[in-house]
């Protein structure tokens, strides 16, 4: 990133909330510009830069967390009832604070089952499963209460320790065939850096509320799982049928093939000049494999 980017962010202070695996990668990005950044955990942890939000348990925030905040990410999912965990305990607090930016992590679940069509920011939502619903009501929390919101909607994210690589060495890997079906995916650095490179869009005149952050190829998750074999020199075992499957799936694992849509990024990308990292999967999964083939030599 250029380096009239880094002054830019540099004195800023960031409130993450959701220290997964997003919440965590992203903090380190945005660390990595010399910026203050602070994740939420529901449990106390020996990391100073941590610290303890639970809205199950009415567990918030110490005052002074806040102090000098000026951007705030939520990465936290809905409650099961569909309200936001960080707006029903925090929004008056965040209300009271000069805050610059507020980002918000959903799902293109909300654009629902498109049967493998393109889709876009224009497109009309219509989510399918209740997961998708809830956080599309917490998405229109979020746009009217009144702070400097941006929404982006992810597809699958995979990355470093969350790839097809894993799967494959935990040996619990389906190689499913479905004809026809295509998921939209997104490198977990490439949902860091697009969000680092529209902070800097924020003043401008062409600031969007609500992004899609995916890659340039949409694909079959069998055509995945076959390159990560590929590339670790393995046999992929033969395909099942998705009919028999079916039988095999979890009752979560089975409603993401229910869904089939190619997601857009021409607004990120060509719009508002984003490039991607990993335009592709082959891209990804070949960063992934070098950080694991690092670790091991170690």
């Amino acid at each position: 990133m250029a380096n009239f980017a880094r002054n830019s962010l540099k004195k800023k202070k960031f409130i993450i909330f959701g220290g997964g695996f997003s919440g965590q990668f992203i903090a380190n990005e945005i660390r990595n510009l010399g910026c203050e950044v602070l994740t939420s955990s529901r449990q106390i942890q020996t990391n100073a830069k941590s610290f303890v939000f639970d809205s199950l348990s009415s567990v918030l925030p110490p005052e002074h967390i806040f102090d000098g905040t000026t951007h705030v990410l939520s990465c936290i999912p809905p409650d099961k009832d569909g309200n936001d965990p960080v707006l029903s305990r925090l929004h008056n607090k965040l209300k009271n604070l000069d805050l610059e930016w507020v980002g918000y992590l959903s799902t293109t679940g909300v654009y629902g089952n498109t049967f493998g069509e393109w889709v876009s920011e224009k497109d009309p939502v219509k989510p399918l499963q209740n997961r998708s619903k809830r956080r599309l009501r917490c998405e229109k929390s979020w746009i009217d209460s009144n702070l400097p919101v941006q929404i982006f909607r992810l597809p699958g994210i995979y990355g470093p320790g969350r790839s097809t690589f894993e799967s494959i060495f935990k040996k619990n890997i389906k190689v499913i065939h479905k004809p026809n079906q295509v998921f939209s995916r997104i490198h977990v650095a490439d949902i860091a850096n697009a969000i680092l490179y529209l902070l800097l869009e924020i003043n401008n005149d062409n600031f969007k509320q609500i992004i899609n952050i995916a890659d340039n190829h949409p694909t079959s998750q069998i055509e995945v799982i076959e390159h990560s074999y590929k590339l670790l020199g393995l046999k992929m075992p033969k395909p099942m049928n998705f009919d028999d499957a079916k039988k095999l799936l979890s009752p979560i694992a089975l409603s993401f093939w229910e869904e089939n849509r190619r997601v857009s990024n021409t607004l990120l990308c060509k719009d508002l000049g984003y490039k991607l990292i990993h335009k592709n999967y082959k891209s990804g999964l070949k960063s992934c494999l070098k950080i694991i083939k690092e670790k091991n030599l170690r």
